[in-house]
C-alpha cells in the first residue's frame, strides 16, 4: 500500500478533473497537471502490473481500432492497454465493411459503439484529413449518447494523426523523464529533433512535431533541424515557440544535423515528408490524381537521395553532451547496412541503443491506458488504492 501511494499524492496535487469523459487529440490541448497525471497512471499502471495485481477496471467491453495506416509498435500497444484494463479489441477493417460502400462517419461510429468503451484511431497519411476525422468520429458517438443510442461514449485516442502522435511522444518523454531521474532534472537539457535520411517517402511529420510541441513544455532545449524544404507545420512550430517562453526552455530551427548534435542531451534523427509536399499529395488524392502522386514520389525520392549525410552515425554522436547522448527513435528505424542499404542510423549506433530503445518502446501501452483510464475513473487514487486493497492477483503461479 504504501508503494501505491506515492502515485496517488502525486495525483492529489494535481488538477485533471477535466480528463474524465474526455478524448486524446492533441498533448498541446492538455494542461500540464494532465500530462503528468498521465505519466503518473501510466508508472502507477505498471508498477501495479510488475507485482502481478490486477488492473482490471473493466469486466466487459470494447475498444475498437482503425488503423488507416500499417502499425506494429501501435497497434499491439493499443491491443495491450485494453487487455491491461479488461477490455476485449476489435480491429475495424474497412476494407470489410460496410465504409467501402460509402457508410457515413456518423452512421458508422454509432454501429461500432454500441458496446465499445474506447476507440482509436491511426489516420496520418493526409495533410488535413485525420484529426479532422477523429474529430468527426467523437461528435458522432457523443451525439449518439445524449440520444440514447450508447449507453456509453466511448474515449476517443489518437493512435497518429497528421499533426502529432501523442502516444509515442508521451511514452517518449516518459522514457526521458526514467532516464534522468525525474522532471526536475530536464530543465535545460537539449534536444536534437532532426531529419534523416530514408530510402522510402511519405514518412508522416506526426511524430517530429509531437516531440517538439510536448517536449517545449518541460523546460528543455529543442532543436529542430531538417535541409531546406523539410519544413513541418508552421502552426506547430508557433506551439513549440509559445511552449518554450512559457516553459523557461528553448526552441531553435536549423538546417545542420551537426549543429543540432552538438552538446545534445538526447537525438531523435527520424525522417520525414516535406509539409508542403505532404499538402500537395492530399490535394492530389483529393482529386482522385494517382498519376500525379506517382510523379510526385518520384521527385520527393529524388530529393532525399540529396541528403544521404543525414545519418546518425558513431562520429555524429561522439559530438554530444559527454559522446554519451540517449538516442530515440519510435521504430522501425532505417538502419544502414541492414533494412536498407543507407538510411537514417549506422548499424552500430543502433545495435548500441537497442535496449534502450525497447524500454522507450514499452511505455506505450502503460501511457495508452492511463489515457482512458483518466477518461473513464472519476477518481483515479481512489481506483488505484482499491486494486492493492481487493488483491486480485493478475496470473495465479
Amino acid at each position: 500500500m504504501a508503494y501505491i501511494n506515492q502515485y496517488t499524492s502525486r495525483l492529489d496535487k494535481l488538477n485533471f478533473k477535466d480528463m474524465f469523459g474526455g478524448d486524446f487529440f492533441l498533448t498541446w490541448e492538455k494542461s500540464f497537471d494532465e500530462i503528468l497525471a498521465a505519466f503518473t497512471v501510466a508508472d502507477a499502471l505498471r508498477w501495479l502490473r510488475e507485482n502481478n495485481i490486477s488492473t482490471r477496471i473493466f469486466d466487459s467491453g470494447l475498444g475498437v481500432s482503425l488503423f488507416r495506416d500499417n502499425s506494429t509498435r501501435t497497434r499491439f500497444s493499443f491491443a495491450s492497454a485494453c487487455n491491461l484494463l479488461g477490455l476485449e479489441v476489435q480491429d475495424l477493417d474497412e476494407g470489410k465493411s460496410q465504409i467501402a460502400h460509402g457508410e457515413t462517419v456518423r452512421e458508422t461510429a454509432n454501429m461500432i459503439s454500441f458496446m465499445a468503451d474506447v476507440i482509436g484511431i491511426r489516420d496520418d497519411m493526409y495533410i488535413g484529413k485525420g484529426n479532422t476525422y477523429m474529430r468527426e468520429v467523437a461528435r458522432a458517438v457523443r451525439e449518439g449518447h445524449i440520444d440514447g443510442n450508447l449507453e456509453q461514449c466511448p474515449t476517443l485516442v489518437n493512435l497518429q494523426c497528421d499533426i502529432d502522435h501523442p502516444t509515442q511522444t508521451m511514452a517518449d518523454m516518459n522514457h526521458i523523464i526514467h532516464h534522468f531521474g525525474g522532471i526536475d532534472k530536464l530543465k535545460g537539457k537539449k534536444v536534437a529533433m532532426t531529419w534523416a535520411y530514408s530510402p522510402s517517402y511519405g514518412k508522416p511529420l506526426s511524430v517530429p512535431q509531437g516531440v517538439i510541441g510536448l517536449m517545449t513544455r518541460f523546460g528543455m532545449d529543442v532543436a529542430l533541424a531538417h535541409p531546406e524544404g523539410y519544413e513541418v507545420m508552421p502552426e506547430v512550430e508557433e506551439t513549440a515557440k509559445k511552449n518554450a517562453a512559457l516553459s523557461g526552455g528553448k526552441f531553435s530551427k536549423s538546417n545542420s544535423m551537426k549543429e543540432a548534435f552538438k552538446d545534445a542531451d538526447i537525438v531523435y534523427p527520424k525522417s520525414w515528408a516535406p509539409f508542403a509536399a505532404m499538402e500537395k499529395r492530399t490535394d492530389l488524392y483529393g482529386n482522385s490524381n494517382f498519376d500525379g502522386i506517382k510523379a510526385l514520389e518520384k521527385d520527393l525520392l529524388a530529393q532525399n537521395v540529396q541528403h544521404k549525410d543525414w545519418e546518425c552515425t558513431e562520429d555524429l554522436m561522439k559530438t554530444t553532451k559527454d559522446g554519451k547522448a540517449l538516442y530515440l527513435h519510435c521504430l522501425p528505424a532505417d538502419i544502414s547496412g541492414v533494412s536498407c542499404k543507407e538510411g537514417e542510423v549506422a548499424a552500430s549506433v543502433f545495435e548500441h541503443y537497442r535496449v534502450p530503445l525497447y524500454k522507450q518502446a514499452s511505455h506505450k501501452p502503460y501511457i495508452i491506458a492511463a489515457m482512458i483510464f483518466l477518461s473513464k475513473i472519476k477518481c483515479p487514487q481512489e481506483t488505484l488504492t482499491n486494486m492493492i486493497t481487493r488483491n486480485l492477483s493478475r496470473h495465479f503461479s
